[in-house]
């Protein structure tokens, strides 16, 4: 390099001078790019919006089935995580009873904030709201059947016995002298 050559020297081929030029011509001078009109791209944004919305409606759709979808899956590892847990009265059998009642039901409660992100008024809800209701009510049963086989339901009438009132008596026997 030259002394008095910098990066920006005067001799550069490629060199940008970013100083302020008000002679510059505007971006409304410089013509438009072969097959490219100011007006098409006005009258195409309604279509192009409106097929965004449609494809985001069909997307919310999808997700909110999937989301639906979810609790079979948690369903199906219950189920096992109880078949494996077996039938005798223990603290992990009954640890994971009550986590398969409690989770349904906390799923139940929450139905609305679930499918919020989905709403919409192109998007129908109706439908992936009782499926999702009726897999965790079949969580829920599931859980009830697993509280019966660990016999922790009272469906005997000797589950009952400390609510019964003692039996009348029939016979009177005493012992004494003999006539």
């Amino acid at each position: 390099m030259e002394k008095g050559k910098g990066v920006l020297g005067a001799g550069r081929r490629w060199a940008v001078d970013f100083s302020d030029n008000s002679t510059a011509p505007s971006s409304r001078d410089i013509p438009d790019p072969p097959g490219f009109t100011r007006a098409s791209v006005d009258q195409d944004d309604s279509a192009v919006s409106r097929q965004k919305k449609d494809a985001e409606a069909n997307w919310k759709a999808q997700k909110a089935w999937e989301v639906a979808q979810a609790p079979f899956k948690n369903l199906l590892m219950m189920g096992f995580m109880m078949w494996m847990a077996g039938s005798t009265v223990h603290l992990f059998s009954i640890g994971i009873t009550f986590s398969a009642l409690w989770q349904p039901i906390s799923a139940l409660q929450g139905v609305g904030k679930v499918f919020e992100p989905y709403k919409d008024n192109k998007v129908e809800l109706l439908g992936p709201k009782l499926l999702f209701i009726a897999l965790n009510l079949g969580g829920l049963a599931l859980g009830v059947w697993k509280l019966n086989t660990l016999g922790l339901l009272p469906t005997h009438a000797s589950d009952w016995v400390s609510s019964l009132s003692p039996a009348q008596e029939v016979e009177y026997s005493g012992g004494g002298i003999p006539l």
